[in-house]
């Protein structure tokens, strides 16, 4: 497999530790697979800002290089599933964009705005004639068993947290409590949009197994 001769060269990105667009330049590079999985690149990348090494990858698909190479480490944050509506979704990738961009109290704001999208999805504000506050639609999604204790005090503690973003108090929000924000959201969200999904087909699917074994005595 010929060389590819790309250690020295530099590019633009947005680097995935200081999270600043940056100039990076390849340090060192190494080509695998092509047996039993297509070819892949293996570059070492150093940040022209901050320094920090991390590790990207193409692949060789029998078109050359992809061009487009993946940070394979530090570890990314995953995508939502696609079982997340997508005004949820892209609520909170809005949020997530204020975080890289180290604008935390925006952060809480965009997470409580993703709550209360939850809450308007599953049909929390309707029927009363008058915006319902937030605290009472999170309440009503326990009441109506789609919310656990322990989610419900996590979604009412994000509420609490967008409401200090929201209002002048002479504080920010820490890079730690929006960062938590951000976890505890898409916590609840897998929660509501995939995983209680997946055990309801787990549950049917189980339920037919069952059903089939008895038919078939």
């Amino acid at each position: 497999m010929s060389p590819t001769f790309r250690v020295g060269q530099s590019f633009p990105l947005m680097c995935p530790h200081c999270e600043k667009p940056a100039l990076a330049t390849v340090t060192s590079e190494a080509v695998g697979g092509g047996d039993t999985e297509p070819p892949y690149l293996l570059e070492l990348v150093q940040c022209g800002t901050c320094h920090d090494p991390f590790l990207m990858v193409e692949e060789d698909y029998g078109q050359g290089w992809d061009g487009d190479p993946g940070v394979l480490w530090p570890p990314q944050k995953r995508p939502l599933s696609i079982h997340v509506p997508q005004d949820l979704r892209r609520e909170h990738e809005e949020a997530l964009q204020c975080f890289k961009s180290k604008a935390y109290t925006a952060t809480a704001v965009m997470v409580r705005r993703t709550l209360e999208g939850v809450c308007s999805d599953q049909g929390m504000s309707s029927g009363t004639g008058r915006p319902k506050p937030l605290v009472k639609m999170l309440a009503q999604l326990k009441d109506e068993g789609k919310l656990d204790g322990r989610l419900l005090e996590w979604a009412q503690e994000l509420r609490v947290l967008g409401n200090e973003g929201a209002h002048f108090t002479g504080r920010g929000v820490s890079r730690e409590d929006a960062a938590d924000g951000l976890a505890l959201a898409e916590a609840i969200l897998d929660y509501l949009y995939v995983l209680t999904a997946q055990f309801t087909n787990f549950k049917d699917r189980r339920a037919k197994a069952k059903q089939d074994g008895a038919s078939s005595k």
